[in-house]
């Protein structure tokens, strides 16, 4: 007598896919693949699938309510395309199964063979020249000779060997062959690719070695062969390392945390890590030769400019109080300084013209490419001036310091590399009036934030204002803003007094960079903008005696 199928149920509805399900009327799967996954299919005494689906069917009130059908067994088509689903998950499993089979052997094996590279030591030869201490973007011919051609051996001190040497730095890339380790190491200098050969690589530290790994590397330098490439075409063939500092793998890897697709706040979170990527190196290199070339351009200019160190807890707004970082100051209120300009003008009498490199600090909370809360300011005062000499030198600044910056080659090319499109500036910049700007954009059909054609007196917004500059593709000096939209201090243009003498340096592709205007000059005058912003001149009692 044949022994009854067993029912397995499932209900799209109130079903579940989860081994807490048994299948039964009262714990159905969720989908029929499932069910043949827990309840295989058989020719003889197999499972029958049963299934049930909601309809519609009348209460005993008004509504319409939802009940279910009877169970009942699945369509021919339903099993149909579940029993090909279900072959293709037994395929998956056979070669899942297979895998881990295959990765337990590998890991076993792996394990075998580093419990034998435990067993290799490796010593310095005492026979083999004395090694030199070098940085890696040491290339003085004087200092380091680099061999090249063939040897049998992979370290040959022999006649025209190369040169001996010693270097320090951390796994940057890692690329391990079947007899033969590449790495390349960073010391922030430089990079310098490494070879380790023989018994090197048979040690417990080659064999596990990690990116961010820090080493110390004896060794010969070579020129690299040919149709090869290393930084500056050369490599140091190892003959002796030491691990200094074991960078951590697997999960903590520096590649796991800081991927390359890892979301914007990941990156923020480890910056401390993405600091020793390329890019990140390279921008900071880069800033630093800004940094350099505009001291050195203070220095060079007729007159120079002397550098000072204004301040950074004040009691006074530069650029409005709504983005003042305010603290208690020992019972009295101080803020973080928005900028050092009216601090720099203090310095004009007994100084001369001054600059200083600061940071300033900006209580803007929004995370769009012009919103910092903290940010490098360099500021500059000039004394004795009119406002078309102040034009004349933020040209002059800007396109020296391009000019020191990239004349070094290493600084070029990096900004090549992170900035393929970089143009030197066109001298001379175009200027043109906020008054003529505004009849430019309504020329060109450009709206202001609310979606109107703009007006005098519109603060416009950036991304007007960078579409002109990207249309009109040269910098432009956007001069004489009307007095409502710009700081308090800034004088007043005596041919229009509605308007400042200001300025706004817009570069095509980045927006505004430099900012800048002539100083109000009458005690009065300034006493009258206090009031007109309303702020209490009490504490801006050293900058109101400059007036006196």
């Amino acid at each position: 007598m044949a022994t009854p199928s067993k029912n397995v149920c499932f209900d799209e509805e109130l079903g579940k896919d989860d081994t807490s399900r048994d299948g039964s009327q009262q714990k159905p799967y969720k989908t029929l693949l499932f069910a043949h996954i827990q309840h295989p299919p058989a020719l003889q005494d197999g499972p029958q699938y049963l299934t049930r689906k909601k309809e519609a069917g009348a209460d005993q009130g008004s509504g319409v309510s939802e009940i279910h059908q009877e169970w009942a067994p699945a369509t021919k088509s339903a099993l149909k395309k579940a029993g090909n689903l279900y072959e293709q998950h037994k395929r998956k499993q056979v070669k899942g199964d297979e895998l881990a089979i295959r990765e337990k052997q590998e890991s076993e094996k792996r394990q075998l063979a580093l419990e034998e590279a435990k067993k290799v030591q490796i010593q310095q030869d005492p026979q083999l020249p004395k090694a030199i201490k070098i940085r890696l973007n040491e290339e003085d011919p004087k200092l380091i000779q680099l061999r090249s051609g063939k040897s049998d051996k992979d370290v040959d001190y022999s006649e025209g060997r190369g040169t001996r040497v010693r270097v320090t730095g951390r796994v940057h890339r890692l690329r391990t062959q079947k007899d033969v380790i590449f790495f390349t190491l960073q010391d922030g200098y430089g990079l310098l690719q490494c070879v380790l050969t023989g018994d090197l690589t048979k040690t417990y530290d080659a064999m596990t070695m990690t990116l961010e790994t820090s080493l110390e590397v004896y060794g010969e330098m070579w020129e690299v062969p040919p149709k090869q490439h290393a930084p500056n075409d050369r490599e140091l063939h190892a003959d002796y390392f030491i691990v200094i500092g074991k960078a951590v793998g697997d999960k903590e890897a520096i590649t796991t945390r800081v991927s390359p697709d890892a979301d914007p706040q990941t990156l923020y979170d480890n910056r401390h890590l993405v600091l020793r990527g390329e890019n990140a190196s390279s921008v900071m290199k880069v800033r630093a030769a800004l940094l350099r070339a505009f001291r050195q351009t203070y220095e060079e200019i007729t007159p120079s400019c002397l550098e000072v160190t204004p301040p950074c807890m004040v009691q006074t707004q530069v650029e409005g109080g709504a983005t003042l970082f305010a603290f208690d100051y020992y019972g009295q209120k101080a803020y973080l300084t928005q900028s050092s300009q009216l601090y720099l003008e203090t310095c004009l009498p007994s100084l001369g013209n001054v600059f200083c490199v600061a940071p300033s600090f900006r209580a803007e909370k929004s995370q769009t490419r012009r919103h910092l809360s903290e940010y490098t300011h360099i500021e500059a005062e000039l004394d004795f001036i009119a406002f078309d000499d102040l034009l004349v030198h933020l040209e002059l600044v800007m396109c020296r310091v391009i000019e020191i910056a990239l004349a070094n080659p290493q600084i070029a090319q990096q900004v090549r590399d992170l900035n393929p499109k970089f143009r030197v500036p066109e001298r001379p910049f175009m200027r043109m009036k906020y008054a003529d700007a505004i009849v430019w954009l309504i020329e060109h059909d450009i709206m202001n934030t609310e979606g109107e054609p703009h007006r005098f007196g519109d603060d416009i917004a950036e991304a007007a204002e960078r579409k002109m500059t990207d249309i009109i593709n040269r910098p432009i000096f956007l001069t004489h803003f009307p007095t409502e939209i710009k700081a308090f201090y800034m004088k007043k243009d005596p041919q229009d007094p509605r308007v400042t003498e200001s300025v706004d340096c817009l570069m095509p592709g980045v927006g505004e960079i430099v900012g800048g205007s002539m100083r109000m000059d009458d005690y009065d005058e300034l006493m009258e903008a206090y009031k007109r912003v309303e702020i209490d001149p009490t504490p801006y009692y050293w900058y109101t005696d400059q007036r006196k």
